[in-house]
């Protein structure tokens, strides 16, 4: 799958791929795997993933780095990961300082995108059967459930980690379904991509200053092993995952991407933006907050706006704008797909 001859532009638009991907991941409600459909690199994606198996790890152990890159896709897959990674530390911090200062905005702009997804993806489907009638609305209704349900408590059982990790990966390789949303369900959300995550970034701090009085705090030391174990858990549903839609997009084709639909336009439910959100609460009523004094999420209040305001009209041109921009990416997809 992959191409023999990329361009450094084309390199560059892989990263940056790579950190729309992440920022969508990053996000409850907004599925990674989205931008991979619209953007025209999901399939490249998917059967990558699906050589990362026995044969590929034989290679690496054989010494045979060269032959072990080709078999894997491994530029493409390194350049996509390195724009994800890059993305948590970087565009999703912003999106972070985004969602609380801009909350209406952000979302109408995730809605927007949502909708150009549905539209970009249907568009050019054209197999209505019953049968993928049926599939679709299945997915629409699994989507909607979803958005329903009650978030769990809190668990840094390292079992528990690593099935978050298989679970919360979804969203890079089903789009429509929000890893990170499932991670709000699982009660886990704050733990992996939060507490972790800033726990990662502050030891390669200092790291990098020679610091390593860290190893002294066992707080940091379970952080660090916790997103290690979660780590393991994603690679570990990327390969897994990876090969079962492989085997559904080359044997049937249709009936996935109806599936596929319906998850995303069922995905509307979690990423409308006229809402409140819902935090954790003790007994007394007051609100919860984790370790770095950020209030627990656990679900959102939605209501229809009332009247015609500017925030209210502001978020209509939001919706507009992320219609456009998912277009216009399609656009893009469609042109590389062309050229190679």
């Amino acid at each position: 799958m992959e191409s023999k001859h990329r361009s450094f532009s084309d390199k560059i638009w892989l990263v940056l791929k790579g950190l729309a991907m992440g920022a969508a991941n990053k996000v409850p409600g907004v599925s990674g795997g989205v931008v991979a459909y619209v953007a025209g690199f999901y399939e490249e994606f998917i059967y990558s993933l699906q050589k990362v198996n026995k044969n590929a790890f034989k290679l690496l152990l054989n010494g045979r780095f060269r032959s072990f890159v080709r078999y894997v896709n491994g530029r493409f897959l390194f350049l996509l990961i390195l724009g994800m990674i890059i993305s948590y530390f970087s565009v999703s911090k912003l999106l972070d300082v985004a969602i609380e200062h801009y909350p209406l905005h952000v979302w109408s702009a995730f809605f927007g995108m949502i909708i150009g997804s549905i539209y970009y993806i249907g568009k050019d489907f054209d197999d209505w059967s019953q049968k993928n009638i049926i599939i679709l609305s299945l997915g629409i209704i699994t989507g909607v459930l979803i958005s329903l349900l009650e978030p769990a408590t809190q668990n840094d059982n390292l079992i528990f980690v690593f099935f978050c990790g298989i679970i919360g990966v979804s969203g890079m390789t089903l789009p429509g379904l929000s890893g990170s949303f499932i991670l709000i369900l699982l009660g886990n959300y704050v733990l992996l991509l939060v507490d972790s995550v800033n726990a990662l970034y502050d030891t390669l701090s200092d790291l990098v200053q020679a610091d390593f009085s860290f190893i002294n705090d066992p707080h940091r030391v379970r952080l660090l092993k916790v997103i290690a174990v979660f780590t393991l858990g994603s690679v570990t549903g990327l390969v897994t995952l990876s090969n079962f839609l492989g085997y559904l997009l080359k044997h049937y084709k249709n009936q996935t991407n109806a599936g596929i639909i319906g998850f995303i336009a069922g995905s509307l439910g979690v990423v409308w933006p006229w809402k409140n959100p819902v935090f954790e609460r003790n007994e007394l009523g007051e609100i919860n907050y984790d370790r770095v004094g950020d209030p627990i999420l656990t679900n959102y209040d939605r209501f229809w706006p009332s009247s015609l305001s500017l925030e209210n009209c502001l978020a209509t041109v939001f919706i507009l704008l992320g219609i456009f921009s998912v277009v216009a990416l399609g656009k893009y997809g469609e042109k590389t797909r062309a050229k190679n």
